[in-house]
């Protein structure tokens, strides 16, 4: 049994599986796939270097499948919070599904309308749309009808939606009822070009009260339009493989966002990557559609699905569970109507999940919480040697797989750092592996995805199929590919997945990419990474986030708060430090719930916002925080000295993160300035 036991280890041990080399033998790299050792790997299929043509390939091959599927709302109406919030509660019904076949019809009368209302091939158009089927079925009729799609966050703020509406000279654009009268309604008057939107709910049908000049239509009318034969008989100008597919305008964390300029064979290489690492693929797949179509994470993911027959059912952040903030007590959210096998997702939702069970688990009974803790040490010790645990996870962790629909086998994660602890808990208490993907949009979401039976935390994997991964020395901040035990260095990402450029932005365009020798385009990332010996990336810094202190000790923002997040009291953290200071500090928006507890426990009341300005409280918040940075192995002058606890939970509404999550450091530092002064001494 010994040997069995040895062997079973070494096949599963991450450490004994190569996953990807250095194809020049240079520790440095280009660090490519094994798969892709002979070359990059572009398309699924040959020909298929287009979207529209994988859209038509896959409507004829899946034709009359479910393809996409949406809740009808039942009832809706406000409720009052015990804190005074009040929150709109729906009652849903069941997916309602299109086939493929009933969605290519629908983009393409719609791309025929678009073009009857004067939309022109290779002219910019925007959507400014929440994520629905009417966001996928408007982008199809775009790519069949070469109209370049610029994309915005639906929660941009209306001065970065101005901006890129002007840059990119639109005069058409596709939102919702909603979005246009709260944002977009606003901001009409400083969009000259602007002449038609399409809005893409049915009703209602009249709009009153809107500028001269600007004609707005429901897309139901306009794929009317484009039934009608003279319309539909029209000649259409199919795209180029490197024709501009996607205008995707950033989050803007670091400021104005920019226009990523995305070709049609950029996401087809893209889609190819990511297809590639996700096993047996197929149409009994179902993907579960809530995070924004204007992050290239979710376009990528709900493209793939397409390719593959699977059925994609929308939702939304607030509906997504049975206990999202959105679904009355005692209905089905998302999730468990739809049982989906795949699902992609940021750590903040995921962080959310752990930190939400982790809770329940402490209010458990002791005999219970003893044998949740057994049950999960076991399985975290069989997963090490490559078994599974079926009794166990049928016993003991169904009701935490039940969150998600009960049937998910494929968590694909990114769009920031997935912390182990996390990580861990998703393996074994959702009973699906966990693909660490790291990506950006300037390479349309690809770079890498770990191998799914890979259990190792804290890596991304290996580059895909697609790109290969160069490191560059950067010797202010200490990293060089010569370093031991691991190569270290700024990650540059190559290979036909990285885009065009910023739109109209040929400055930073020359700073952040090249093209070489052999005509292959590169991105600086600005990421700092190391590879292990298994061909596995791990990132480790980025030089954005990288402040020296008075005495010159480097700290690495990122890293900071990365091991902070582990801490059971913050649900979001943001550490900023000053050159001219000798120390960090840090911003935290605490657990409201444990929060509230360890105030009872030391016998201080008052609302919430009294609880985070009690010095008290952050003197308590400050020793738990430096506990958890210890067991962390953060150095001392890395952990944080003084704190400000903020009681208003950060979201992209707020516009102090991105609708990844991601912080918007910026930003940040001007709303919170009075308190900066006041943590440095009033300097």
């Amino acid at each position: 049994s010994f040997s069995l036991l040895y062997f079973s280890f070494v096949l599963f041990s991450p450490s004994h599986w190569m996953r990807a080399h250095s194809a020049s033998g240079h520790p440095a790299g280009p660090y490519r796939d094994l798969d892709a050792l002979d070359g990059l790997i572009m398309c699924l299929e040959p020909d298929v270097n287009t979207l529209d043509r994988m859209f038509e390939v896959s409507a004829r091959r899946f034709a009359r499948q479910d393809f996409l599927g949406t809740r009808d709302v039942l009832s809706e109406w406000e409720e009052v919070q015990e804190n005074g919030k009040v929150f709109k509660k729906v009652v849903l019904g069941k997916y309602r599904w299109l086939s493929f076949e009933q969605a290519y019809r629908a983009a393409r009368v719609f791309g025929s309308g678009l073009a009857a209302l004067g939309q022109e091939p290779c002219t910019n158009i925007a959507i400014f749309c929440e994520t629905r089927a009417e966001w996928l079925i408007a982008a199809q009729a775009c790519f069949m009808y070469n109209f370049p799609l610029v994309t915005f966050y639906s929660t941009l703020g209306g001065a970065a939606i101005v901006h890129g509406l002007n840059q990119a000279e639109v005069s058409h654009i596709i939102t919702s009822k909603e979005l246009l009268e709260t944002k977009l309604k606003a901001i009409l008057m400083g969009v000259p070009k602007l002449q038609h939107i399409i809005v893409v709910e049915d009703k209602p049908t009249s709009w009153p009260g809107y500028p001269r000049g600007i004609h707005i239509h429901n897309m139901a009318a306009v794929q009317k339009l484009g039934e009608k034969p003279d319309n539909a008989e029209r000649q259409r100008r199919s795209p180029a493989a490197d024709d501009v597919a996607v205008i995707m305008y950033t989050s803007g964390s670091t400021g104005i966002p920019k226009g990523v300029m995305i070709s049609h064979s950029n996401l087809i290489a893209g889609i190819t990557g990511t297809a590639q690492r996700v096993p047996d693929l197929n149409k009994s797949d179902t993907y579960i559609a809530y995070l924004p179509l204007a992050h290239v994470l979710e376009l990528i993911a709900e493209m793939v699905c397409l390719a593959h027959g699977c059925k994609i059912g929308y939702s939304s952040p607030y509906t997504l569970a049975d206990q999202s903030t959105m679904i009355k007590k005692g209905s089905k959210g998302d999730s468990s109507v739809l049982q989906p096998t795949l699902m992609a997702a940021v750590p903040e939702i995921m962080d959310r999940i752990y930190k939400n069970v982790m809770q329940k688990v402490q209010e458990m009974g002791v005999v219970q919480r003893t044998l949740f803790i057994l049950a999960y040490n076991y399985k975290m010790e069989q997963l090490s040697k490559g078994y599974s645990t079926p009794l166990c996870d049928k016993l003991v962790f169904q009701k935490v797989q039940a969150l998600l629909g009960g049937r998910t086998r494929v968590l694909l994660s990114g769009g920031a750092p997935l912390s182990a602890v996390t990580q861990r808990f998703m393996n074994i208490c959702l009973c699906c592996p966990v693909g660490q993907g790291y990506g950006l949009t300037e390479t349309c979401g690809a770079g890498t995805i770990s191998h799914l039976w890979d259990y190792s935390t804290g890596r991304v994997g290996a580059p895909l199929v697609c790109c290969e991964i160069q490191l560059k020395d950067w010797v202010e901040g200490g990293y060089r590919s010569t370093d031991k035990p691991c190569p270290r260095g700024e990650i540059l990402i190559g290979g036909p997945n990285v885009t065009l450029g910023y739109y109209k932005n040929e400055t930073v365009n020359q700073k952040d990419f090249f093209v070489d020798e052999n005509g292959q385009r590169w991105f600086c990332t600005g990421d700092i990474g190391e590879f292990h010996a298994d061909g596995c990336l791990k990132i480790i810094d980025r030089k954005k986030d990288l402040v020296k202190l008075q005495a010159g000790e480097y700290v690495s923002l990122g890293k900071v708060e990365a091991v902070l997040k582990n801490c059971p009291l913050i649900d979001n953290i943001c550490a900023y430090a000053n050159s001219e200071e000798s120390y960090v500090i840090g911003f935290v928006v605490p657990n409201q719930q444990r929060l509230t507890v360890l105030a009872n426990e030391l016998g201080i009341h008052g609302t919430w916002v009294e609880l985070c300005n009690n010095p008290v409280m952050e003197e308590e918040v400050l020793k738990t925080i430096t506990d958890t940075a210890l067991t962390g192995q953060l150095e001392r002058f890395e952990i944080p000295q003084k704190i400000c606890l903020c009681a208003e939970p950060w979201t992209p509404e707020t516009g102090l993160v991105t609708d990844a999550f991601k912080l918007k450091r910026k930003e940040i530092k001007t709303y919170y300035q009075h308190d900066i002064e006041r943590m440095y001494g009033g300097k």
